[in-house]
């Protein structure tokens, strides 16, 4: 029987995303937050009053006190802070990408499975009803595009687009198709920053479907959707609204005619839905729904396509 007692948690780093996690643990009766850790003891301070709770600029204080943490500092330090959380014992959520390498996302697998450690890994739009609707319907992909774009923000600069921004799609993708990639073309361009800032890959995959994926965190308007084509239906997701429309056409006396049929239910908030499937894994010792493996996998591509980019013609 799983407990219903609130799980005592911490948020690792309380930046923009850090401090939406803290704000959703503190109103989930299956948590207690009691504590946040933040290098700037000052915006940890802000954060923490909020909540009634205490902060520090060294996350190893809280370790005695938490039996799960959120790790949302910036991606360099992911592997430091999630070893040392699962050497203590402590069960991990770690923001995406897992981590700065294929190493270092390899070295925490193995650290979560040594300690029976619960891993997961915040691909939040895994967590999005509307894609969850759309991976339930679509069977069959033969072809996909999706566009992510948005505006220049200074944050999350030591990482390049293709892992800020284009993994949640190729985390997407790879789960719609359910099939090996066979092959990657890319092509890349960094345009305000010294790291790629607009990017292009076009996946085949061994089942013969093709992804064609475009990020950019330089354009003037925001834009998340993805499209998919297979051989009985069309279907488009709006990542933002979650809203995904199916359309097939159908065929019977008269003329055919085009169904359309939304999928998937209400709007909920992606990040909350993740927090609580991570704290029911922790509940009942089972892997959360975007697991360890989940995320280095999600990198794996990532990498993929970071090294087509570099042998692209110039």
């Amino acid at each position: 029987m799983i407990s219903s007692t609130p799980i005592p948690v911490a948020v690792i780093g309380v930046g923009a995303l850090g401090s939406r996690h803290a704000r959703l643990y503190d109103s989930l009766p299956q948590a207690e937050l009691v504590g946040v850790a933040d290098i700037d003891l000052e915006r940890a301070r802000a954060v923490a009053a909020q909540y009634g709770v205490p902060a520090t600029d060294d996350y190893r204080e809280l370790l005695p006190r938490v039996r799960a943490a959120s790790i949302t500092v910036p991606t360099v330090a992911h592997r430091e802070v999630a070893l040392a959380l699962m050497e203590s014992g402590l069960d991990v959520l770690v923001e995406k990408p897992m981590a700065s390498s294929l190493e270092e996302a390899s070295e925490m697998l193995a650290m979560a499975r040594k300690k029976e450690i619960v891993l997961g890994v915040g691909h939040t739009e895994r967590y999005n009803p509307a894609v969850e609707a759309v991976i339930e319907h679509c069977r069959s992909p033969r072809f996909i595009e999706v566009h992510r774009l948005a505006s220049f923000d200074p944050r999350s600069l030591d990482i390049d687009v293709v892992l800020d921004l284009m993994i949640h799609d190729l985390d997407v993708v790879a789960s719609l198709v359910r099939s090996e990639v066979s092959r990657v073309e890319a092509i890349g361009v960094p345009v305000l920053t010294d790291r790629v800032d607009i990017a292009n890959a076009r996946l085949r995959f061994a089942s013969g479907c093709v992804a064609n994926l475009t990020a950019s965190r330089i354009s003037q308007d925001k834009m998340r959707k993805l499209r998919v084509w297979q051989n009985d239906s069309y279907v488009s997701l709006d990542y933002l609204s979650q809203e995904a429309w199916s359309y097939r056409l159908v065929r019977g006396e008269g003329r055919p005619h085009v169904h359309r049929e939304q999928l998937g239910g209400a709007p909920e908030e992606p990040l909350k839905r993740e927090l609580e499937d991570f704290l029911a894994a922790v509940a009942a010792r089972r892997k959360p729904r975007v697991s360890g493996e989940d995320g280095l996998n999600a990198l794996r591509l990532a990498y993929r396509v970071i090294g087509a980019m570099e042998d692209a013609p110039a």
